[in-house]
């Protein structure tokens, strides 16, 4: 059975996203994981995550990592043609812990390159993943990246009308998640603010909601 592991909301917990990948990796000898996003910020070592990423997946995986909003504000946090008000909406979401975690308090050039470069949704033959939103009047090619990214569900939105496909995002903590309404996971179970991290695994060969959910202590 191929399996897909996706990973919730990061922020910067390294130490949580390397116990979740030993986790995942004991279940199977290979397969993909599915990073949903925010992967800095907040957290005590968003430097350490994003060079993990980079690093990539042991033989036998493969790892697709999406950006989150957060990214979007380190990006236009750090811009050389960045605002006063950009700068402060990056520094006051948590930025002031990313920039702690480098050395220098400057966030490396090929970690910005890597962050720049990642894409902002992912589709397989059954699901669709994307870091907070997906707009169900708007043809997956066309979805808009801001809204994407940005939007919030209602807690009890089962987003039944993208059947048969089923849309997994993150950005929403809640402690009971990860949940399923319909035809929606929440995988943020807010590792940041306490609680674990957490991944819904789904079986590649079949449509429709995890088979089963990893987390960490």
């Amino acid at each position: 059975m191929a399996l897909t592991f996706a990973v919730g909301d990061i922020h910067g917990e390294r130490a949580k996203m390397d116990m979740l990948l030993m986790k995942i990796e004991s279940q199977a000898d290979g397969g993909t994981v599915v990073f949903i996003g925010d992967y800095v910020d907040r957290g005590p070592d968003s430097a350490g995550v994003l060079q993990r990423l980079i690093e990539g997946p042991p033989s036998g995986w493969t790892w697709i990592a999406l950006k989150g909003n957060h990214e979007i504000m380190m990006l236009e946090g750090v811009s050389d043609t960045a605002s006063a008000d950009e700068a402060k909406l990056w520094l006051t979401n948590g930025g002031e812990a990313t920039q702690a975690s480098y050395p220098d308090g400057r966030i490396s050039q090929d970690h910005l390159d890597y962050v720049r470069g990642l894409h902002f949704l992912h589709r397989d033959k059954h699901r669709i993943y994307g870091h907070a939103f997906y707009d169900v009047d708007v043809p997956y090619e066309e979805q808009v990246a801001d809204t994407v990214l940005w939007e919030r569900w209602s807690a009890f939105d089962t987003l039944k009308q993208i059947a048969p496909w089923h849309f997994v995002h993150g950005h929403t903590p809640r402690s009971s998640n990860p949940t399923t309404r319909g035809n929606r996971t929440n995988i943020d179970s807010g590792a940041v603010f306490g609680g674990p991290l957490s991944a819904a695994v789904f079986d590649d060969d079949r449509s429709g909601p995890p088979v089963d959910l990893i987390q960490t202590q």
